[in-house]
């Protein structure tokens, strides 16, 4: 079978998390063969791959964000929309009403453009921008309001007319952009499509766009109705959902999402990978941890305020932020600054290493995210047997505590953002040293019960030999 997985801003150009999930899958699926259909922000991204790719995957496509930016457009054509096709346009900019997707995306497919930046510097959308204003945004000035909107739905109209390969079956890893994809592969080629959401896209688009200095306050509910709504368009015409815990299904339903396709996958580790790892370290200190990206939405700087604490309560603490810093080096830059002004010691930010290298070193590990799906760095440190402290997001509560699963807690589940609980947990298990093997057996215990990655390859196999043969009967449109 021939499946197509389509990622947006993460493999192959991230590592961690769903990248990582990504080439387990087709690496360990060997009998299928595998298109990366990869959505980025920027072309400067183009062949930046930080994997090695398993022979089975035939073919990358990238698609950039960032590629209206090449687009010319004549101003002031008419193209003479029906009301249908308005309503449409208006319902994906917050206008009250439903949209059509398979219409709107049969519309922005068609030869009516030659490109579609024609449309957006048209008449028709034009009036319907005025028309909106009139409707919802009386005060806000007409000329800021067309160029916002403008950059915000362009990219999705070049992604809804891009080139997709074909495939037997179309795997989007998340809502938004990567969503919209599968919905139109799906419309063109009459294929199953499946859709697997680690985190809940249009809530993490949500959290950033309210952090953002870069949206305008009276255009902040303008963009997390635009997240919104794309979101919707894969939760409509998907095949079947799978998604990581039973918090995210309830989500996903509250987001319109049809109760019955939807199914539950855990993610899970290979637990024998992490066994006899390097452990040597010098006796007197203690060594703490977080396997994370250096991004905004993981809250660096909060762990970094908790260890600003913790440093006070043990001089001889080490810090290592194991991962990535290239993805936002703006926020990285910040995170250094803020280590300075804290006059912090002992903070290593080791970039993209081998974390089987280090984790096995570590007293405890630390997750201080905003938002969350089910951490793969968690499941990692578990399988190492490392206690963890984490915020309340996502499945961090379950996988540290369980579900009536007769296993004890693995860490401590403190609210987001609460620097001195998160320093607090780490003292006491630092100090504890009982404590500390008592949760990193009950770490490993739990891992080992409920998050096994043959398990995780399984489900998704039987599941591809489901979707594979099945026929959606739908019309095709313009390839």
């Amino acid at each position: 079978m021939k499946i197509c997985i389509i990622a947006e801003g993460s493999y192959p150009y991230v590592t961690g998390g769903v990248s990582s999930w990504i080439q387990n899958i087709a690496t360990q699926m060997p009998e299928h063969e595998f298109i990366i259909y990869a959505i980025a922000a920027q072309k400067k991204q183009q062949g930046k791959f930080k994997y090695d790719l398993p022979a089975n995957v035939i073919e990358v496509k990238e698609a950039f964000l960032d590629s209206y930016l090449e687009e010319d457009s004549k101003w002031g054509k008419r193209f003479r929309l029906d009301a249908e096709q308005k309503k449409n346009v208006k319902a994906l900019l917050g206008s009250d009403g439903t949209l059509d997707w398979t219409s709107f995306i049969r519309l922005f497919r068609s030869s009516r453009f030659d490109r579609v930046s024609d449309f957006l510097t048209s008449r028709d959308f034009f009036d319907i921008l005025e028309e909106l204003c009139q409707e919802k945004y009386p005060l806000v000035p007409f000329t800021e309001m067309f160029w916002t909107v403008r950059s915000m739905i362009l990219p999705l109209f070049i992604t809804i007319r891009d080139d997709i390969p074909e495939a037997d079956l179309y795997h989007s890893v998340s809502t938004g952009y990567a969503g919209v994809i599968g919905v139109v592969a799906k419309e063109i080629y009459n294929k199953p499509f499946l859709l697997t959401e680690h985190g809940i896209y249009s809530r993490e688009r949500e959290e950033e766009i309210i952090k953002a200095e870069w949206v305008k306050g009276y255009f902040k509910d303008l963009w997390i109705q635009y997240f919104y709504r794309i979101s919707s368009c894969a939760y409509e015409l998907s095949d079947q959902v799978t998604t990581l815990f039973g918090r995210n299904k309830e989500i996903e339903i509250e987001l319109g999402c049809e109760a019955e396709k939807i199914s539950i996958i855990p993610n899970g580790v290979r637990i024998k990978d992490y066994a006899d790892l390097p452990s040597e370290k010098p006796a007197d200190q203690y060594y703490i941890g977080a396997i994370v990206r250096v991004v905004p939405i993981k809250d660096i700087k909060t762990m970094l305020q908790s260890f600003a604490l913790i440093k006070r309560e043990l001089p001889n603490a080490m810090f290592y932020v194991m991962g990535p810093y290239e993805e936002d080096l703006s926020y990285y830059e910040e995170c250094l600054q803020l280590v300075q002004s804290l006059e912090l010691q002992d903070v290593i930010f080791t970039g993209s290493v081998k974390i089987k290298d280090y984790i096995g070193k570590m007293d405890l590990l630390m997750l201080t995210s905003i938002s969350e799906g089910q951490p793969l760095a968690i499941l990692e440190g578990m399988a190492a047997g490392k206690p963890f402290v984490v915020t309340n997001v996502g499945s961090c509560k379950e996988l540290l505590e369980g579900m009536n699963d007769e296993i004890g807690a693995a860490g401590f589940v403190v609210p987001v953002m609460h620097y001195e609980q998160l320093a607090q947990a780490a003292i006491a298990l630092c100090k504890n040293e009982k404590l500390r093997i008592e949760m990193g057996r009950n770490a490993y215990e739990r891992v080992k019960k409920h998050y096994r990655q043959d398990d995780v390859i399984e489900n998704y196999r039987r599941l591809y030999g489901r979707m594979g043969g099945e026929k959606n009967g739908r019309n095709r449109v313009r390839a």
